[in-house]
């Protein structure tokens, strides 16, 4: 169990971190609440707070403590990954009767808290049945469906949402230029999109192509490079075979991209991306506009040429999603894809098949 301390860290997730409610990013719907029952003097004794990773859980439960007038000192985090069993549970139930030191009241965060044993669990039921009046928990947790339903229905739960992209690459663009530094939009989004919903991830990939870029702008290619992502011209070169119907080549930049070690699954969702505004760009082009700055120059050059081209269709693009949905579970990560690309290929092509 460790005290919470305050203080600039060195990572940006870190020294960025939202201060207050007002600096919390794309979780209205819980702050609206939080702030008014701070209002109006009705504080609960527990709260779980529930989303995936890097949402702003832990942010906001720190908010929540210094809104009600909580200290440093009286703020404990308990990190449940490394503390699961009932002797830690046993420790925080006895420390909780104690008197704050210099606050209304104690706050408890318990991080990861699906990940406590059923011991545990049965050994803090107790305590949250009946707490001290000077104690408040906040538990954390990526997966709600474990934390028992006992536990559940004695705490206020509140539901964080995934940040949009967009939301994402503001965000990034908005340090980066905090930091000194220039973020090509299509680099921005880039991170965007491969940070999967989280601010930290975000922050994370920024940190990594800030410590190695040279200058002072930056663009998607450096991104890439540090990143691991892959190569924007491999994606070109891949999309543009599958339009195409073209299964050689096609199989053969998946293959290519696997020899390179790139994720499968984040080549799946640049192709998913870049699919979606070729078929906006048919459609409707007036929406597609809007998303023009998202891209290269060269992806946008090749998106709008494969909007001419009838054989893409919306089953190529549901074919793509189809094959990402299914890629975290599959035996061969990149074997969906190949299917996908087999699949759609064949539709217009069933002469060779």
């Amino acid at each position: 169990m460790t005290q919470a301390k305050e203080g600039r860290s060195a990572t940006l997730y870190r020294a960025y971190r939202p201060q207050s409610f007002g600096e919390v990013k794309g979780q209205e719907h819980v702050v609206r609440v939080l702030e008014a029952s701070i209002k109006n003097k009705k504080i609960a004794h527990a709260y779980l707070f529930s989303g995936s990773r890097g949402t702003g859980k832990t942010s906001v439960a720190r908010i929540l403590a210094r809104e009600i007038g909580v200290t440093a000192n009286d703020i404990y985090e308990i990190d449940a990954a490394s503390n699961t069993g009932v002797d830690n549970i046993r420790e925080l139930r006895e420390g909780s009767h104690v008197l704050p030191l210099e606050s209304p009241y104690k706050v408890y965060i318990v991080d990861e808290a699906h990940m406590l044993s059923k011991s545990a669990w049965n050994a803090f039921l107790k305590t949250l049945e009946e707490p001290p009046e000077h104690v408040i928990f906040i538990l954390a947790t990526t997966e709600k469906d474990k934390i028992p339903e006992t536990v559940q229905s004695r705490c206020e739960i509140y539901s964080f949402k995934q940040p949009t992209r967009e939301m994402l690459s503001q965000v990034v663009s908005d340090v980066a230029k905090r930091e000194g530094y220039a973020l090509e939009h299509s680099a921005s989004e880039l991170i965007a999109l491969l940070a999967e919903g989280s601010f930290r991830d975000a922050l994370g990939i920024l940190q990594k192509v800030l410590s190695v870029t040279a200058g002072k702008k930056i663009n998607s290619q450096e991104v890439e490079t540090v990143s691991g992502a892959p190569r924007a011209e491999l994606a070109r070169e891949l999309l543009s075979a599958i339009a195409k119907k073209d299964p050689s080549t096609a199989l053969g930049t998946i293959q290519q991209a696997v020899s390179e070690n790139m994720d499968p699954r984040v080549l799946t969702k640049l192709l998913i991306h870049r699919m979606r505004v070729v078929l906006l760009l048919r459609f409707a082009p007036d929406v597609a506009k809007s998303l023009a700055d998202e891209l290269s120059e060269p992806d946008l050059v090749l998106a709008k040429e494969l909007s001419k081209n009838p054989g893409v269709t919306s089953d190529t693009l549901r074919a793509l999603l189809d094959a990402y949905g299914k890629m975290a579970y599959a035996v061969i990560p990149h074997l969906p894809l190949e299917l996908a690309v087999i699949d759609i290929c064949r539709k217009d092509n069933n002469s060779t098949s």
